[in-house]
């Protein structure tokens, strides 16, 4: 078993690699609509200062998240290369476990063997403690009156 997990098994990487790749789309689609309205409505004439001057701002917001999905998917793919170069753990060589000898042979429990009346002499009679069989029955003492 190696001590460093894979990094295929590692959550940090694909929090990193779906992060970036969220931020990528997130930012072109923002970019895209930005940079489509702006040229629709300066073509046509129709643009105001709304969506000239707001839309660059929102573009630009855009091309800043295409930017930072971008340079996490190089940090990924960088991460991705640098693990592929260190070096493995060694491996251990054992040698293998001959089950046809004896010393590894399961042995039963030994049963030992108990007398009857051992077990008679054992077990608790049944009668109360402090009980005796020849005495009379005894009343219960009353409680005192309050």
């Amino acid at each position: 078993m190696t001590s460093r997990p894979s990094l295929v098994r590692s959550i940090p990487f694909w929090v990193l690699v779906a992060g970036s790749l969220a931020s990528a789309a997130a930012g072109a689609a923002i970019l895209a609509d930005k940079i489509g309205v702006m040229t629709t409505t300066l073509t046509d004439g129709s643009a105001t200062g709304l969506e000239v001057y707001v839309g660059q701002t929102v573009a630009v917001v855009g091309a800043v998240l295409v930017g930072a999905g971008v340079v996490g998917i190089l940090l990924a793919l960088t991460v991705a290369s640098l693990a592929t170069l260190r070096p493995a753990a060694p491996v251990e060589v054992i040698e293998p476990i001959d089950w046809t000898e004896e010393e590894y042979a399961v042995e039963e429990p030994a049963v030992e063997q108990v007398a009857v009346a051992d077990i008679e002499a054992a077990t608790p009679s049944a009668e109360p403690v402090g009980a005796d069989t020849d005495a009379e029955t005894v009343e219960p003492a009353e409680s005192p009156a309050r």
